[in-house]
């Protein structure tokens, strides 16, 4: 297993905080709002909602190839501008009740990428959710946006009855100690978070390979590019089908236009943009519905074929779920 060191340099170089401060920052950004999102919708039998942690500036430097005569068109079409940070975009997580189980996908950040990020306890109390009857937490990857709300400020787990479900192959990535020992100095902060924010859940986690039932009704699905063991999970539920797909976007306004588009934090950007055509192809062919960490909230859709490429049709919002 190999990391791409142009990538992970290129990262530390635009982030050099990430890893060395307690808390690093992505991009410089205003206070934020007191605003907690959350949206409730059904797939079947089953209640999801989708759990706003807040958003992150993505810097110019971080968006490799940026032009900004395309990207502020392209910006402005989806009725969004480029910030004096960079291009703004949500962090995401959801919440999956189902079969009598509360599943979390994804854990949002804490206190790791700044402040404005590290709302999701605030969206799980505002619908009375709190962690310690979350029975499960599938995450897609391991980066500090995803994991880092899995502990609190002095590393201990906060969701104290919750299993962990990842991908083998990311999880053994993150805890290679020749990969941590072959990356640039600057970069091995990522894997300190990683193993950080698992830690406490040693003795309770899932591991998945390929395509496997994690849970009746949900499917692990391997997205690799973004990191080695990227994955997404597919919901299924009395015919109908969401499939939760991490990273696999990141700019809403810009990716499904431009799906060659990468950003700093793909560790194989070539093997990132192969697995994002494939699943356009498969969520165009299956009409699926998708979601993801970075979609615009509450970030519920379908791709579709474009004249120049994919376009991005986000749901009707659901009354009364």
């Amino acid at each position: 297993m190999s990391m791409n060191r142009r990538n992970f340099l290129f990262a530390a170089a635009a982030t050099p905080a990430l890893a060395t401060a307690p808390k690093p920052v992505l991009a410089s950004s205003p206070a934020k709002n007191s605003f907690q999102g959350t949206y409730r919708f059904t797939v079947g039998d089953a209640t999801v909602t989708a759990l706003l942690d807040g958003y992150l500036d993505a810097a110019p430097q971080m968006i490799p190839g940026f032009d900004e005569a395309t990207i502020l068109p392209a910006l402005e079409k989806a009725q969004q501008k480029l910030y004096p940070g960079g291009v703004r975009i949500p962090v995401n997580a959801f919440l999956v009740e189902h079969n009598g189980q509360r599943i979390l996908i994804d854990a949002g950040t804490s206190s790791f990428l700044g402040d404005t990020l590290g709302d999701l306890n605030k969206a799980l109390a505002a619908i009375n959710v709190s962690a310690d009857t979350i029975d499960v937490i599938a995450l897609t990857h391991i980066h500090p946006d995803h994991s880092g709300g899995l502990i609190d400020a002095n590393g201990q787990a906060v969701f104290a009855n919750a299993q962990i479900a990842v991908g083998q192959t990311e999880y053994s990535f993150w805890h290679d100690d020749g990969i941590m020992a072959s990356v640039p100095e600057s970069s091995r902060g990522f894997f300190q978070i990683a193993r950080n924010t698992v830690a406490p859940y040693a003795d309770r986690m899932i591991m998945h390979s390929g395509e496997q039932d994690v849970l009746p009704g949900l499917t692990s699905l391997p997205l690799p590019g973004h990191t080695p063991g990227h994955a997404g999970y597919l919901l299924q539920s009395a015919q109908e089908q969401l499939l939760f797909w991490g990273d696999l976007v990141h700019m809403t306004a810009l990716q499904f236009d431009n799906p060659n588009l990468t950003i700093a934090f793909d560790t194989d950007a070539k093997q990132t943009v192969a697995t994002r055509l494939g699943m356009f192809d498969r969520a165009v062919a299956d009409n699926l519905l998708v979601t993801g960490a970075h979609l615009d909230f509450p970030g519920l859709g379908k791709v579709r074929k474009a004249a120049d490429g994919y376009a991005y049709q986000p749901a009707p919002w659901q009354y009364g779920a």
